[in-house]
């Protein structure tokens, strides 16, 4: 399987740079952004940003989404938490104040708990404002092991050792 992981990061690790961002002169009067790739050029006012976030804003996505896949699944709370070692104050944290933003690896072991299809953990993680880029082998391994479902969270973590990152 390790070999298997190792061709999949080979095949999709993508390297690309980062767009230049740059301040005007004047606070609050236009926030631009060069894109290199396409050589776009973007300016926004703050009032124009404020009216799209506040358009665009779906107060509490995660937790919502999070518990509809727990009860999909015809699952307790604890059979989610309990699986993947997430501190049980942790999840009720995540259960009862709307504010609270988990990280991402507290959302990818929820993921494993629950056996989430990568599509499945890509709108979870989306929902709390994180994704999965191809341009690191961390998230590489992660998006791995839900395509290959594997969903157990010790061989996860010996795959992330390997590679030299923490554990879940």
């Amino acid at each position: 399987m390790k070999e298997k992981l190792e061709l999949f990061i080979k095949e999709n690790l993508i390297e690309f740079t980062q767009p230049r961002m740059f301040k005007s002169a004047e606070r609050n009067e236009c926030a631009i952004r060069v894109d290199e790739e396409f050589g776009d050029i973007a300016c926004a006012s703050a009032a124009s940003i404020n009216t799209f976030i506040e358009d665009n804003k779906d107060d509490n996505k995660f937790q919502k989404l999070l518990f509809k896949l727990i009860d999909e699944r015809n699952l307790k709370d604890s059979d989610v938490y309990n699986k993947v070692n997430v501190d049980r104050r942790l999840f009720s944290k995540i259960r009862s104040n709307e504010d609270y933003h988990p990280s991402k690896e507290t959302i990818i072991a929820l993921g494993l708990s629950l056996e989430l299809d990568i599509d499945e953990l890509i709108e979870l993680l989306e929902s709390a404002s994180y994704s999965l880029p191809k341009n690191n082998k961390y998230d590489l391994i992660i998006r791995f092991c839900f395509q290959e479902h594997i969903y157990n969270i010790d061989t996860v973590n010996e795959f992330l050792y390997d590679y030299g990152y923490n554990a879940l």
